[in-house]
C-alpha cells in the first residue's frame, strides 16, 4: 500500500501528543522523497508546534484562575 502526503505523516505519527523526537523527524525527513511528502512534513511540524503553543496558553489560563504566577 501507497501513502502518500498527509496521510503518509499521519501514518509516520507516534502519537498525537508525541514530544519533539529528533530521531523521528529525521527518519520523517529521510523518507519525504518527493514534494508532497515534504510539504506534509512541513504542515506536521507546524500542526506540533501549534498544539505546544495552545497547550501553554491553556496552561497559564490554569494558573491564573488557580491565583499562580504565570509561568515563563
Amino acid at each position: 500500500m501507497v501513502v502518500s502526503g498527509e496521510g503518509w505523516v499521519r501514518a509516520m505519527s507516534t502519537s498525537d501528543d508525541a514530544e519533539f523526537d529528533f530521531d523521528r523527524y529525521r527518519r520523517l525527513l529521510a523518507e519525504a522523497d518527493d514534494e508532497q511528502k515534504r510539504l506534509a512534513f512541513i504542515n506536521l511540524l507546524i500542526d506540533e508546534k501549534v498544539k505546544d503553543k495552545l497547550a501553554e496558553q491553556s496552561l497559564r489560563g490554569r494558573l491564573a484562575e488557580l491565583g499562580l504566577p504565570p509561568t515563563k
